[in-house]
């Protein structure tokens, strides 16, 4: 399937999103869509799929002119979006989720439910995964949860797929098996629009790039015609100097330490602790127990037994507000879901973690609140009309600035960052990296919770990796690899 979108425009509001933009997919190509949070490439595929309505320009398909009213519509038509923020029905479960709206039943009406069951368990085949069909949605961990939706895509029988942000919540070895589905569905003459940050990806998968800018196509080439620091020049308009900041830290004394944390079925006897002013890093496969670990220790999670201590002090964290009054914040890897309160404002989800600092008097201080908030929109560059607008009306990437800005807000002693540039682009993953940066410089402890290993090898000072529940290895900056990683990852020594 050939699709055509010439000069299109579109606005919400006084807020203009796309203006011209032009793109190409051939039939059985991987075309890379590139840009920063907030260039228009995800506004742009939901006019195509017939989310938004366009303002002006034209849409062809296969050279006819063709508008969808709605992405069902698109559907029907063999082109489907995967979102970057996953489209799940927690309470139901994995196979209802796969087939909502499209149910196989008998004459009589009845489900037939083994025949969904077998053609579930074909796709996830397929995906090399092993997901439960009877397990419910909502207790899928967001990799899990990536996966199904991966799968149902594969079973409208698409031509187009466009996938948001696939990889997000995805370990090496997923990404590997989603790689592998990607080259059987180009053979198989399936077109795949690749919406990603991740360079490495791009490079391996894609076999041409199309650069968005500020709601506008900058230049279309193919893969083996550019490289990293042009597309990187091309997103941001300017040189990007350095993908990891140098980290000059020197950590001091321990401020956290956890002794024998253990949580029957997700993990066991887990040991650590982390000084102020260094990032410790954790690495493992999906479903090792890196967040379930990182939920007990912030309350969020119970867990069966262990100890949690705070400079010298063991102290009882069985719920958030426990571990945010004792100095931790917890940027989770579920931002829509657990990170902010989409219909509330910038400002709103930002002092929410620390709104009594501004009301000592029972008050809220609202001149000290502003500038509070105004300070941490331009430090973290976050693109927005103002501090008052809904955080669902931003892009993911300034969504996670959100995440990120209201815990800073709290100034906390340990500081948990869960997938913390997970759906963020090259110039603002770095702007986090630099924040992590000068937070350490100040004394704060980090743990960084990553998927990526370019990310855990560029800004750790020491490297946990987790395999079942447990904590099978360390390694120091200096001896880490991505191979050693992956060694102790899958059990190996």
């Amino acid at each position: 399937m050939r699709v055509s979108m010439q000069n299109i425009y579109k606005a919400f509001g006084t807020n203009q999103v796309l203006t011209g933009v032009d793109f190409e997919l051939l039939d059985g190509e991987v075309h890379a869509l590139m840009g920063e949070n907030g260039a228009g490439k995800s506004t742009m595929m939901n006019v195509l799929t017939g989310l938004h309505t366009r303002d002006q320009g034209t849409i062809t398909i296969d050279g006819k002119e063709r508008y969808f009213k709605n992405p069902k519509e698109a559907e029907e038509n063999g082109i489907t979006f995967i979102h970057q923020e996953l489209n799940m029905w927690p309470d139901m479960t994995v196979l209802e989720n796969l087939f909502i709206g499209k149910e196989l039943r008998t004459p009589l009406g009845l489900l037939k439910t083994k025949e969904m069951k077998a053609l579930a368990k074909k796709q996830f085949d397929r995906l090399a995964v092993s997901i439960p069909s009877e397990k419910e949605a909502g207790s899928c961990s967001v990799g899990e949860q990536q996966m199904i939706e991966i799968a149902k895509a594969l079973m409208t029988d698409a031509k187009v797929i466009i996938m948001d942000e696939p990889t997000a919540a995805l370990t090496e070895r997923e990404i590997q098996k989603l790689f592998d589905v990607i080259v059987s569905l180009k053979k198989e003459g399936v077109s795949i629009v690749y919406i990603s940050h991740r360079m490495e990806e791009i490079f391996t998968i894609c076999d041409r790039i199309t650069v968005m800018r500020d709601g506008k196509t900058v230049d279309t080439k193919a893969v083996p015609d550019t490289n990293f620091d042009e597309v990187v020049r091309k997103m941001v308009g300017r040189e990007l100097t350095d993908r990891f900041p140098k980290r000059t830290s020197s950590p001091g004394e321990t401020v956290l330490e956890v002794k024998g944390l253990t949580k029957k079925g997700a993990f066991h006897d887990v040991n650590f602790s982390v000084r102020s002013g260094e990032i410790v890093g954790f690495s493992g496969l999906m479903g090792a127990g890196r967040t379930e670990i990182m939920r007990a220790l912030f309350g969020l999670d119970s867990f069966d037994s262990g100890e949690i201590w705070l400079k010298g002090k063991k102290v009882t964290i069985n719920t958030p507000d426990q571990a945010v009054k004792a100095g931790l914040g917890f940027i989770t890897e579920d931002r829509k879901d657990e990170g902010l309160i989409l219909d509330f404002s910038i400002k709103e989800n930002m002092v929410l973690p620390s709104l009594h600092s501004f009301a000592p008097k029972g008050l809220i201080n609202e001149k000290s609140e502003n500038d509070f908030v105004d300070m941490l929109i331009k430090r973290l560059t976050v693109k927005a009309e103002s501090q008052e607008i809904a955080v669902s009306s931003l892009s993911g990437g300034n969504q996670q600035k959100v995440v990120i800005a209201k815990w800073i807000g709290i100034g906390p002693k340990v500081l948990i960052l869960d997938e913390p540039t997970r759906g963020v682009d090259v110039g603002a993953k770095r702007e986090i990296y630099q924040l992590m940066n000068e937070l350490t410089d100040r004394g704060v402890a980090i743990i960084m919770v990553s998927s990526e290993l370019p990310e855990v090898l560029g800004m750790s000072d020491r490297i946990l990796v987790v395999h079942e529940g447990r904590i099978s290895g360390e390694l120091t900056k200096e001896e880490a690899t991505q191979e050693k990683i992956m060694t102790l990852a899958t059990g190996g020594q």
